[in-house]
């Protein structure tokens, strides 16, 4: 190599090194480097253009909780444990899971009939012995009520397990379960025409006797559990008094002292089959109602019927402590959880509300997948019900004599759900109350109503103000919106400045409707 050659290539290796340095000194300084005129000041903090400014998580925000994941793991292991159990096998698979091949139903032999009866009177203590009445009852049931029953049949998978385990601890027979059909359906709102109440038909003064509390938010006669621990109480009281389950259950009907005038009547017998001429006209088919009932769930499968699935078993529910006053529509916003189900599981909350009255526990039954989400976030729950109750107009109800009624004429215009609105009460309360099958209404029809409102009126109507929203941010009201899911999409704005900009006092919203989301 040349002299000429090696200056020369030392010359070119100089000159691409400095451009080397030059550019990546270049580079680094820029990274550095904050230019005010594409940045912005904040808070007394200067921030170029591309920083990014981390949003603080809301912590009275109660959409999207979650349960521990290590917990939520550690119940899912316990249930599939508790899933593979023989004997939760045995109560709920032989039953729900079984196949059922379509059976036309055939005239019942008598002679069939009575080897059943037999077979079913061997393993119960009650008198099932065949007789004709008997057997039209199990017959007319078997021809006409197919249907019902089995929808009645998928309910019971949920109650009957509550129903066993109260009369289990208080040493009554399981099959008295089969009476709760009889009484009510397996419907723990259903009322009676004199009032009687629940799934067990307790009347107010007796319900208090057993301690079932009712007041303007709770009723106890509408708990399942509650009112079949009642129902056990008074059913051993009246087998200690006639050493019989059959009298037991005509005087749960119509009360001891009925029975014991059939008794005197049918000259000292204590067969309820001797006697049953002398008892009231509704106590005489009580006892075959009950016995026709036990028959046919009994002997289910030979009959071919197929039970509705339920909507729940009892073993997907559990229950928690409410420690303050909640609504479900609270529950039902913070879990996710329909409110028609949580209605389903709280039947004994006639407002939907869960009071918080000292002394007293409360309990929520919830499906078990939101159990975990309830407990781990309460008290945030407990902070967004508190500010809604807050916010209402009127967070009471008026506390109302259930025994006040009225009767009201629909006029033109009325429909059920109005109606339920101006009294404060519920659409399938009205159809329960005037034997409604459908929502169709006729102008001049007659309603009875036992109002939770009474004495309010609707003469009177304020005049609906007109919200300027010029130059203002507004939001359109689409399906599933609510004023606390609206309030979350815009930083800074709660649900009572929705309310204040807006003028509007409930949180009622129609598709649609247009709202001031920024002052």
């Amino acid at each position: 190599m040349t002299l000429k050659t090696f200056l020369l290539a030392c010359l070119c290796m100089s000159v691409f090194s400095g451009f080397s340095q030059t550019k990546t000194d270049s580079i680094a300084k820029k990274s550095s480097e904050v230019v005010p005129d594409n940045g912005a000041v904040i808070d007394g903090k200067l921030f170029s253009k591309g920083n990014k400014i981390e949003a603080e998580e809301d912590s009275t925000g109660v959409k999207n909780l979650k349960d521990l994941p290590e917990v939520a793991e550690l119940e899912k292991k316990w249930l599939e444990e508790l899933y593979s159990n023989s004997l939760f096998d045995t109560i709920y698979k032989s039953v729900t899971e079984l196949e059922y091949e379509p059976v036309y139903y055939p005239e019942l032999s008598t002679d069939t009939l009575k080897a059943r009866l037999e077979r079913l009177n061997a393993r119960t203590p009650f008198n099932v012995e065949y007789n004709a009445s008997l057997e039209s009852v199990i017959k007319g049931y078997l021809k006409h009520r197919r249907g019902s029953l089995e929808r009645l049949m998928g309910l019971s998978h949920f109650y009957f397990p509550m129903f066993e385990q109260e009369f289990d601890i208080h040493n009554i027979p399981l099959e008295m379960k089969y009476l709760a059909i009889v009484e009510s359906a397996l419907k723990p709102r259903a009322r009676s025409r004199v009032g009687a109440t629940g799934i067990w038909q307790f009347m107010y003064g007796t319900g208090k006797e057993h301690d079932l509390d009712v007041s303007s938010y709770v009723d106890d006669r509408s708990d399942p559990i509650k009112s079949t621990t009642a129902a056990a109480g008074y059913l051993g009281r009246m087998y200690r008094i006639f050493n019989d389950w059959d009298l037991a259950l005509a005087a749960y009907n119509s009360g001891p002292g009925n029975v014991n005038k059939a008794i005197r009547r049918s000259g000292g017998s204590k067969n309820y089959w001797n006697i049953r001429q002398n008892l009231p006209r509704e106590t005489a088919g009580y006892v075959p109602a009950f016995l026709a009932t036990m028959y046919i769930f009994e002997y289910a499968e030979e009959h071919g019927f197929k039970p509705e699935r339920p909507e729940f078993q009892l073993i997907q529910t559990d229950t928690v402590h409410v420690k303050q006053m909640i609504s479900l529509s609270h529950v039902s916003e913070a879990t996710g959880i329909k409110i028609e189900e949580l209605q389903f599981l709280n039947p004994a909350y006639k407002l939907d509300i869960i009071p918080k009255v000292k002394g007293k526990i409360y309990p929520l039954r919830l499906p078990r997948e939101a159990v975990g989400t309830f407990v781990t976030n309460e008290e945030r729950i407990y902070a967004f019900a508190d500010a809604e109750f807050k916010g209402r107009e009127k967070p009471l109800p008026q506390i109302v004599n259930d025994d006040t009624k009225i009767r009201y004429r629909v006029q033109s215009g009325d429909y059920l759900g109005k109606i339920a609105r101006k009294y404060g009460v519920r659409v399938s309360q009205i159809k329960q109350w005037n034997g409604l099958r459908s929502n169709n209404l006729k102008i001049g029809q007659r309603l009875t109503i036992f109002p939770r409102n009474h004495g309010t009126s609707n003469k009177s109507k304020s005049v609906k103000k007109v919200v300027n929203t010029e130059g203002k941010q507004t939001y359109k009201v689409r399906e599933g919106d609510s004023l606390w899911t609206i309030s979350q999409k815009f930083s800074g704005v709660s649900v009572q400045n929705i309310k204040d900009w807006n003028d509007i006092s409930s949180n009622k919203l129609k598709i649609g409707m247009t709202l001031i989301v920024s002052n």
